[in-house]
């Protein structure tokens, strides 16, 4: 066998982002279609791993995946042989004669939403150098020599040890983890001032899914949902996924404006809006809570990023103040560990602890990610989280100084910065006209640098500002440097100031 065997192993991967599955399911597809038909004798374990650049043992879990399914045999000292049955030829299928299949109001809906508000944009990871390639200020995550990748993965094996010894009782309710429900219980309590006990969280596989669950449980088909505008693209979907009527709210360099909308849902990120980054002001907050107690509301507050605060004095989510049981709050560590880690959470009032448990339970009647929900229990228990943010904090904190200097400060006559002390990106407003505003994004992608849009971040067919999102925490000074520099060089090409 030689280099020109293919198969669509690179498609499969980026899809699924498990080798042995991705390898798997290439090799069933190419056996199912007819492009290894049956009788092929495929490469060796150790000739397939180095075709791929995958370990052997994930070539032989493979193919012995491929054998127990009946896709494929072995024949000792000879080889794995594709099973003639597996690949038998099919009819030719003409064009458009795949089945009309009906989907459901929800399903047409979520469709539907794909292309008016985008879904998770996907980009190749941001280079961490000196700032002598290309550089891109795009929404990332945190650099990822910042995280304690010895420390996790000790708290990682420790738990699988634990848990196979104890296995099979290592099951978990729903809700998750109970240990690291009551550490998160515990954090709120400590640093964001929220009364909760351990039986009103519930984990979640990302803050996304918790978002996606209360839609199902709050929205009403045809009744209106208040959100931010500009705001974060997954309330919007979510809640027309469900056939809830978006009522888009105002935003300005104090967070949202508060009305007395005539609804009965409010999803609102307070502590650091999304994606200005204005803090809402403390008569704004009280505005919300008492909108909410008037019309009986239920108020979902995502918490996503403002625990990274660089200065100033911390801020206190609409959960802390609420006094009536209307506020759910959301937090996530993704921005804190690393964004693949998928643990969410969401603290519910009494009334919505049973029904959003039942909903997860739908979804996920065990828990996800069980070794790491116990992992993160342990790495918070043992201080080493708190740790790992405090040091956080110091990094990206120059890393914030160092883009106020190298890139706000330059760029000030021609974007507006909204003042942010915490989170991972800043928000600009471009001050020329769109023309002017593609160019620069023209030119500067010619030059290798580049940041996110917020041209899906608006509801309504109404005039919006030209707008620029750059994050900076996952790049160090001399790219940030390195990128303001080139910026500012491209926007003096387009006329001066």
């Amino acid at each position: 066998m030689n280099q020109d065997f293919r198969i669509p192993y690179d498609r499969h991967y980026e899809e699924l982002g498990r080798k042995t599955e991705a390898l798997f399911q290439a090799l069933r597809e190419s056996i199912v279609n007819g492009t290894l038909p049956g009788g092929t004798r495929l490469p060796s374990s150790r000739k397939l791993a180095e075709l791929y650049g995958l370990s052997r043992g994930s070539a032989n879990a493979a193919y012995e995946m491929l054998v127990a399914e009946g896709f494929a045999r072995t024949e000792t000292g000879s080889g794995t042989f594709v099973e003639p049955l597996a690949s038998a030829p099919r009819a030719p299928r003409q064009k458009g004669a795949d089945a009309a299949i009906a989907l459901s109001a929800w399903g047409e809906r979520l469709v539907a939403s794909r292309d008016r508000f985008g879904f998770v944009e996907r980009h190749p990871l941001p280079p961490l150098g000196d700032g002598a390639g290309p550089i891109s200020f795009r929404l990332r995550e945190t650099d990822a020599e910042l995280f304690p990748a010895e420390a996790w993965k000790s708290a990682l094996h420790a738990e699988i040890r634990e848990m196979t010894a104890a296995f099979p009782r290592i099951a978990a309710p729903a809700e998750g983890y109970l240990p690291l429900r009551e550490a998160i219980a515990h954090e709120l309590r400590r640093e964001r001032g929220i009364r909760c006990g351990a039986e009103n969280v519930c984990i979640t596989n990302g803050s996304m899914q918790a978002i996606a669950l209360l839609s199902m449980l709050l929205v009403r088909q045809g009744l209106p949902v208040v959100v931010e505008n500009p705001g974060y693209a997954g309330f919007r979907r979510a809640v027309t996924a469900q056939g809830g009527a978006l009522l888009a709210a105002g935003v300005d360099d104090d967070g949202i404006v508060p009305e007395d909308w005539d609804a009965g849902l409010l999803l609102v990120t307070p502590t650091r809006q999304f994606p200005t980054g204005a803090v809402l002001s403390a008569k704004r907050r009280a505005a919300l809570l008492a909108w909410a107690s008037r019309r009986g509301a239920v108020i979902v507050e995502d918490d996503y990023d403002s625990e990274l605060r660089w200065g100033g004095r911390p801020v206190e989510p609409l959960k802390a103040l609420d006094r009536e049981e209307r506020v759910v709050y959301i937090g996530t560590f993704s921005k804190t560990m690393f964004v693949d880690l998928r643990i969410g959470y969401v603290v519910l009032p009494d009334a919505l602890a049973e029904p959003f448990r039942l909903a997860k339970a739908l979804l996920e009647p065990h828990p996800s990610a069980l070794v790491e929900q116990r992992a993160l229990a342990h790495f918070i228990g043992s201080g080493a989280y708190a740790k790992h943010v405090r040091r956080m904090k110091r990094t990206v904190g120059r890393r914030l100084l160092a883009f106020r200097e190298a890139v706000e400060a330059r760029l000030a006559p021609w974007f507006r910065f909204v003042p942010a002390d915490a989170g991972l990106h800043m928000y600009a407003e471009w001050r020329g006209n769109p023309a002017d505003y593609a160019r620069l994004r023209a030119i500067c992608a010619e030059r290798g640098v580049d940041w996110s849009f917020g041209d899906r971040l608006w509801e309504g067919d109404g005039e919006r500002p030209c707008t620029a999102l750059f994050g900076f925490a996952h790049l160090k000074e001399a790219a940030i440097a390195a990128g303001g520099a080139a910026i500012e060089a491209a926007c003096r090409e387009l006329g001066g100031e």
